[in-house]
């Protein structure tokens, strides 16, 4: 297994970790989990472990890219499994703060519909012999749902103590790119898929 295929499974393994962090029985094992202050705003430990370990996955999935197009490293494997570790690693902690009231769940079930959908759409088409590549729209979607989760994680500082619901406003754009790339890819390949209507 080469370098970028190593870091792509090291992404998919830091998700149930990220998991983890959240849902350990702290209050079990009478371990106190510290907190920080910022003005009004409150940053729990479990937040800030949270964002590096996902900082840390979201960077191998720039990482992993890199390397497999530079050193001519580019496998099946790492195109197939790639995407699927960045929409579990994405989703899974999406999913994981709207259960905890975090974030609301509308915008959450779109994009999981969205992501489900496309998952299907590219697959049948792919069964044709027709391959699309994630466009602008699908780049945009990622980076600004990796993005809204880092301003989340981290209680929207430092905009929260401004009054700037920044976090609030990456999240929604993330929703609407999801949606607009959906369209795109629904356009792409509608004629694969309704062709035996």
């Amino acid at each position: 297994m080469n370098l970028p295929n190593i870091l792509t499974v090291i992404r998919m393994l830091l998700v149930p970790v990220i998991v983890l962090v959240f849902y350990f029985p702290y209050s079990y094992f009478n371990i106190d989990l510290m907190s920080f202050q910022f003005g009004n705003v409150s940053l729990s430990i479990v937040n800030i472990v949270a964002v590096v370990i996902f900082a840390v996955a979201s960077f191998t999935d720039f990482l992993d890219g890199y390397i497999a197009r530079k050193n001519n490293l580019v496998t099946t494997f790492g195109k197939f499994m790639d995407p699927i570790a960045d929409k579990l690693l994405v989703n899974t902690l999406f999913i994981v703060l709207a259960t905890r009231g975090i974030v609301p769940a509308i915008p959450v079930i779109v994009m999981v519909w969205r992501d489900t959908i496309v998952d299907a759409l590219r697959l049948t088409a792919a069964e044709k012999g027709k391959v699309v590549s994630a466009g602008f729209l699908g780049k945009l979607k990622t980076v600004l749902q990796m993005v809204a989760l880092i301003f989340i994680l981290i209680n929207n500082l430092p905009f929260e103590l401004y009054g700037l619901p920044v976090s609030d406003f990456l999240l929604w754009s993330a929703m609407i790119a999801s949606v607009l790339s959906g369209v795109y890819y629904f356009v792409q390949l509608k004629d694969y898929v309704l062709e035996s209507m």
